[in-house]
């Protein structure tokens, strides 16, 4: 989002806020003893919620099945992150259209990309864009850990009489990934080693792939508004019907019709291939449920593929 458009929606909350003055409605007063803290994916929210407990309002603005490549802030969104505290995004250019935005916004209150604290040693770089990094850490829970820091941090700094407690929340947490890390490898484990191959509509898995040790092929490229032709599909097919790959893997955030036509290929081919279920790539389940945390989501989606391949 460009200034001329920051500009616009300042001028149409100011007439938001005249309006509801007028109306003799005063705005909803705010208590100023709890942070009001404002995160983008699921990913971040979870772990932010977490970390700040019930010293913050967190308020996620993608909820499930939304893709934060081709995200555009509403209205809405601009009012709820003007009136924010802090602002936690995971960044790497995973909330593409949006960036620009949060990088003015940093000039007048914390507004942090965690994801850049994971080393860029443990990043994946991007071949088709340079200087560019792979945003789907969170895959791999042992990065996504490092996310923790600059949480801490950023609300121990708005909150000081608080930082023994957000540290204390964050070192349980720590070991939480370490839990389930460990679990996910012995499971992943389990599939037999040749048909040990993961198959999506876009490349959202490597940093999953590399902690699980499990080869991973997606249809579309890191960004779902990168196209894929006749080629890439054929080359699925090719892989699946040499390997006895038997399923493929529609995500919650992406149309799966691009994954239907690998079936389809397949199929002519002679080689049976099932949709293996649905996993969660850009965005989590529904609030309040476990497949809406960070941790249920990748338990689910560890089941769903030992469960399809093994």
């Amino acid at each position: 989002m460009g200034y001329g458009s920051l500009v616009r929606f300042g001028f149409l909350l100011a007439v938001l806020m005249l309006t509801t003055l007028v109306g003799g409605c005063a705005p909803r007063p705010r208590d100023r003893s709890r942070l009001r803290v404002v995160t983008t994916v699921g990913m971040v929210t979870d772990i932010v919620q977490r970390v700040a407990g019930d010293d913050a309002d967190v308020i996620g603005l993608f909820g499930p099945g939304v893709d934060p490549h081709l995200y555009k802030a509403s209205f809405r969104d601009v009012v709820q992150l003007d009136e924010a505290d802090i602002v936690f995004y995971s960044g790497l250019h995973l909330e593409g259209k949006m960036t620009d935005m949060f990088e003015k916004m940093s000039r007048t209150k914390a507004v942090i990309a965690v994801a850049e604290a994971i080393p860029e040693s443990l990043r994946h770089k991007q071949h088709d864009a340079a200087g560019a990094y792979d945003p789907h850490v969170w895959m791999d829970p042992a990065r996504w850990k490092y996310i923790l820091d600059p949480i801490v941090a950023t609300l121990s700094e708005a909150r000081p009489d608080h930082a023994a407690v957000f540290a204390a929340r964050a070192d349980s947490l720590r070991a939480g990934f370490d839990s389930l890390t460990a679990w996910a490898k012995r499971d992943i484990e389990s599939i037999p080693k040749p048909r040990r191959v993961l198959i999506t509509a876009h490349d959202a898995f490597g940093y999953f792939g590399e902690a699980f040790a499990i080869e991973v092929q997606g249809l579309q490229g890191m960004s779902t508004a990168t196209d894929f032709g006749l080629a890439d599909v054929t080359h699925l097919v090719d892989l699946m019907a040499s390997r006895g790959v038997k399923a493929v893997f529609v995500e919650s955030s992406v149309p799966r019709k691009p994954l239907e036509a690998v079936v389809a290929g397949c199929r002519a081919r002679g080689h049976t291939v099932v949709i293996g279920g649905e996993l969660f790539s850009d965005a989590m389940g529904a609030p309040g449920t476990e497949d809406g945390t960070y941790f249920g989501m990748i338990r689910h989606n560890v089941n769903t593929i030992v469960g399809a391949l093994r």
